[in-house]
């Protein structure tokens, strides 16, 4: 994928968030899997899961990935190229000061992590130096951050709701804002790829 040909250089950038609940594991595995191990930005992932379920879910993430994912403790001080996952049952906010914090307070969507919460925190922390990736999922918690990200100036990439298993998440953050990628599974990996 050319950046040059969408205006971008590989330094515009310092972070990334993803926002994903039903369907959205198996292309999480594959971005995580073929993503350049020297991809250096901090990727941040508020993923919907079982709240119930600690165990299993970042293991099997980890088997086929080519960064090292860590479920980040409260006031964990944000590291270079790793891959931070909302633990089960906590929002994930981002702090100025280069630190995650967590939080058990109410759900926003019936979620916790809510992915709008991800999302409008590491868009304050991060303004025009974000990238944010909606992928499939069943609910309409992450349109809202979406369109706080945009409107700081963040880049905003949502799967293509043709490829997605549920496409009500991509859909929504569609409908309430201009995103400036519609991509495959395949083509969100090549863009990440590119800024190595």
């Amino acid at each position: 994928m050319n950046l040059n040909q969408l205006g971008i250089e590989k330094t515009d950038f310092k972070a990334v968030v993803i926002g994903g609940s039903a369907g959205s594991f198996q292309v999480i595995t594959k971005i995580l899997a073929e993503i350049n191990p020297k991809f250096d930005l901090p990727i941040f992932m508020a993923l919907h899961r079982l709240k119930h379920v600690r165990n299993g879910f970042i293991e099997a993430l980890a088997l086929k990935s080519n960064k090292i994912i860590v479920e980040p403790e409260d006031k964990e001080a944000i590291k270079k190229g790793m891959v931070y996952l909302a633990p089960a049952n906590y929002h994930m906010f981002l702090e100025l000061g280069n630190k995650i914090a967590l939080s058990t307070e109410e759900m926003v969507n019936n979620s916790r992590p809510s992915i709008d919460l991800t999302f409008d925190t590491a868009s304050y922390v991060y303004k025009t130096k974000i990238i944010g990736i909606m992928l499939s999922g069943a609910n309409r918690d992450g349109a809202w951050g979406m369109k706080k990200l945009k409107e700081r100036g963040g880049f905003t990439i949502v799967q293509d709701p043709k490829e997605c298993t549920i496409d009500t998440m991509t859909t929504a953050a569609m409908n309430i804002t201009k995103i400036d990628l519609v991509l495959t599974s395949e083509n969100i990996i090549k863009f990440l790829n590119a800024l190595v």
